[in-house]
């Protein structure tokens, strides 16, 4: 493993990043949609946009869709002259495949990926350090893990993350572990500029009380100042504001993941007119009429004071 000092700032990895869904119409990718979606959060306080992972439906993408959808949203970014940094969802249980695709997307205009654990194989510890240790030596852009054993079915254990943390391209996690005393003891221990994310909408504001760098939450969608002042109000030392402001907005994440992710956020985005449709791909299915209800009662409370995208 090549262990040699890391970039003192890896681009951007702190703060609000959106896991950005990926608009549909009738079956094919709505590129009108996503230039008008990166446009608007390009107004936002977002720090980052990933693209074709688990909230962008990136499993039922295929490659060409893939590198459309990249090209787009560059193109997009580009167009309103104005950084923001994009990685890429990569996610498989195959080492050989994945190093394939990072060779296919090196010259794609992505600042870094966001690479899942393999799923459904369930490796050791010793497999997951070589499969992300082989990425890391394959690829010239950073790497943020995303650990999520909940979806994965293995959880890379906080020994093998920091041995990983030692790669220079390894810079970041995205926390979904589900194990409060692991989360917490990764954020005393880890080594100085690997970033912490939190990937638990619910869990935001607490991750960020004990350390976390940001959130890399699909909720952050809707209300997007809000999710982004919530940091910004801790980061200013007004903890009890911040805990305010939150207690305000927690009931979103209850909403928007209380059926399978992304249909509310699309159903939410759809009805606020920044996508043309709320069309997911099997085998999630639209929200369901009670949720949209829900939805659109939540829409209507927002309206008056601007919470709404």
């Amino acid at each position: 493993m090549e262990n040699v000092t890391r970039d003192p700032n890896p681009p951007g990895l702190s703060g609000l990043w959106l896991p950005l869904i990926t608009p549909f119409l009738e079956g094919a990718l709505d590129e009108a949609s996503i230039r008008r979606l990166v446009a608007h959060y390009l107004e936002e306080p977002v720090d980052g946009l990933i693209l074709a992972a688990t909230t962008g439906e990136g499993l039922t993408l295929d490659d060409a869709e893939v590198e459309r959808l990249v090209a787009v949203s560059a193109e997009a970014v580009a167009e309103k002259r104005r950084g923001l940094p994009l990685y890429l969802g990569l996610s498989g249980s195959d080492t050989r495949k994945l190093l394939k695709a990072l060779a296919r997307t090196r010259d794609w205009p992505i600042e870094g990926y966001l690479i899942a654990c393999p799923y459904y194989s369930r490796p050791s510890q010793a497999g997951l350090f070589q499969h992300f240790d082989a990425l890391a030596e394959g690829s010239d852009k950073p790497i943020v893990i995303y650990n999520i054993p909940y979806r994965t079915g293995v959880n890379l254990e906080n020994e093998t993350l920091l041995r990983l943390a030692e790669h220079r391209n390894i810079v970041g996690l995205k926390d979904c572990c589900a194990d409060a005393a692991q989360s917490f003891e990764l954020l005393r221990d880890r080594p100085a500029n690997f970033a912490v994310l939190t990937g638990e909408d619910a869990l935001y504001y607490s991750a960020l009380v004990q350390g976390a760098d940001g959130g890399i939450l699909a909720s952050g969608h809707v209300m997007t100042a809000d999710f982004a002042g919530i940091r910004t109000r801790l980061l200013e030392g007004d903890q009890p504001a911040a805990l305010r402001d939150w207690q305000r907005l927690s009931p979103i994440p209850r909403l928007l993941f209380s059926e399978p992710s992304p249909a509310a956020v699309k159903y939410w985005l759809w009805r606020s007119g920044l996508i043309a449709s709320p069309e997911v791909r099997l085998p999630m299915t639209p929200a369901t009429e009670a949720l949209a209800q829900q939805i659109d009662r939540e829409i209507a409370q927002s309206v008056p004071s601007g919470l709404i995208p």
